[in-house]
């Protein structure tokens, strides 16, 4: 395994406003009322701080794999339209509950042809519907797998209490394995478009990890 160039700390830099508002909330509800009414506070700090967390990740020497983008659950396994690049693919998705880790990272090395977000409901992320109905903002890679070019596209999809989908990448951006590219806030899903000649390697009910693991093999 080798390890990508990280610039983030422990904690994702989309948390430090809310970790420092209730840090300051708690603390002052210490100072002024006691530890009984600064509990609730301290409880709501431990979980804030918990969501935010975002560690490097080591990536596996596998050049011929598409890695999860996200850490979660297998829901979907299928053979579907993918919408964004207009071709036949294999969806593998990947639902996160408030207790993952939100950062997304490049499931590929590749430069990214488009980047489209569609707003949209917040219904609960585990459902299929969630894919078509949701906001999501879908990012379509021309992926160098291995000796080979393919097409993935990874989905950012919000769920019942996301209410904000984060992409920092854009058209033309060279993407690396494991690269940082996007953060959904509190409970959503990563939809993967893999091509029809995909192995896949999960099925559903599986549990993944962001980077480490492999979702499938491309030839």
């Amino acid at each position: 395994m080798s390890s990508n160039s990280y610039p983030h700390p422990i904690l994702a830099r989309e948390g430090w406003p809310f970790i420092l508002l209730v840090l300051v909330l708690a603390i002052g509800v210490h100072a002024t009322a006691g530890w009984a009414w600064a509990l609730p506070f301290d409880v709501v700090l431990v979980f804030v701080v918990q969501f935010f967390r975002d560690p490097a990740r080591a990536i596996p020497d596998l050049p011929n794999a598409v890695l999860s983008p996200a850490d979660g659950r297998i829901v979907k396994i299928e053979k579907t339209f993918d919408p964004f690049a207009q071709r036949d693919a294999i969806l593998v998705s990947v639902f996160m509950n408030v207790f993952n880790v939100h950062s997304n990272r490049s499931s590929v090395n590749g430069v990214v042809r488009s980047v489209s977000y569609f707003p949209g409901l917040f219904v609960n992320a585990d459902l299929d519907k969630a894919s078509t109905e949701n906001e999501r903002n879908a990012v379509v890679i021309d992926a160098q797998i291995g000796a080979a070019q393919h097409t993935i596209t990874l989905v950012q999809v919000a769920g019942l209490i996301a209410r904000r989908i984060l992409c920092y990448v854009q058209a033309g951006h060279n993407l690396q394995k494991g690269e940082r590219y996007g953060f959904i806030r509190f409970g959503s899903r990563v939809d993967v478009y893999l091509p029809l000649s995909a192995q896949v390697l999960v099925a559903p009910g599986d549990k993944v990890s962001a980077t480490l693991t492999p979702l499938a093999t491309v030839g």
